[in-house]
């Protein structure tokens, strides 16, 4: 079972677009010497909706390749088509990850056993860990719990990045999932809180520019410390917020160009940040004190 941080990664990219692989690269060891978990690639985080099949899976080789098992890789591979996630993820196996992320479908708005079927059916046809990813905020589809309970008893499928951000609704899920069934956050403002009542980890986009406080954060909530929890999850928690005031993954783009890790380059529709909250990401980074 993976647990920790584990850093929903951007996807590096030059000022015209194209993806700037040599910058992934050094992310990846910036993440691996700062006690990072694990990597998420291609998943909202770095830009999976407008990356092409082609540079989805390139993306993937060139993580698992540059990893080369240090630490583990985890690929999005969900879709709003069965057969196109199905594709995915056979993909992402044949390349060597270690688990696969499933977003819900997006857009079409499946009922409960729609996603029941589909998640099914993913889990048939590919023979790999697969942890599921609910989070209707962007997707406008919200999986209920006992949906997830039900996916649950799929052998392969091992998990959920739970992005509802509702601690009520992870605490349900904590109560009633099987004990070898992972629960991560993917809410970093609400994660804290979440491992201390039990979580696993979470998948992180404020990891993004503060691994190390947010490995340290993870491991004091895990061991029920409290207090030390409290107070790392303090320095990071204008991240936390801040790091959302334009759609992700703009925010924390500019934080990492500003890091002097990445170039300026954003797909559109994303464009890049508003000069607006430049001061105020600014203040959010002086505050975990990456700056």
């Amino acid at each position: 079972m993976l647990q920790g941080s584990l850093v929903a990664i951007v996807t590096p990219m030059f000022d015209d677009g194209s993806l700037d692989l040599d910058a992934l690269r050094a992310l990846i060891d910036f993440h691996i010497n700062a006690g990072t978990d694990g990597i998420v690639i291609v998943g909202t985080t770095g830009e999976s909706p407008t990356v092409d099949f082609d540079e989805h899976c390139l993306l993937i080789k060139t993580t698992v390749k540059h990893v080369n098992g240090r630490i583990a890789v985890v690929a999005g591979t969900g879709a709003n088509s069965t057969r196109e996630a199905i594709e995915l993820t056979q993909q992402a196996k044949d390349l060597g990850v270690d688990a696969c992320l499933l977003v819900t479908p997006y857009y079409n708005k499946p009922s409960q056993e729609g996603l029941y079927q589909h998640f099914a059916a993913v889990a048939a046809a590919v023979d790999i860990p697969q942890i599921l990813y609910n989070v209707p905020g962007r997707t406008s589809c919200d999986m209920s719990n006992d949906t997830v309970l039900r996916l649950a008893n799929i052998k392969n499928i091992v998990g959920i990045k739970d992005a509802t951000g509702g601690i009520e609704r992870g605490t349900d899920l904590l109560l009633r999932a099987p004990k070898d069934f992972a629960i991560y956050s993917g809410d970093d403002a609400t994660g804290m809180a979440l491992m201390l009542l039990g979580a696993h980890g979470v998948i992180s986009v404020t990891a993004n520019v503060a691994p190390k406080l947010m490995h340290e954060m993870c491991v004091v909530a895990m061991s029920g410390n409290v207090a030390q929890a409290c107070a790392t999850n303090a320095k990071l928690f204008g991240l936390h917020q801040k790091l959302f005031v334009e759609a992700n993954p703009i925010p924390v783009k500019w934080v990492l160009q500003q890091m002097g890790l990445i170039k300026t380059g954003i797909r559109l529709p994303m464009v890049n940040l508003s000069t607006q909250f430049h001061d105020v990401l600014r203040a959010a980074m002086k505050s975990a004190e990456i700056v």
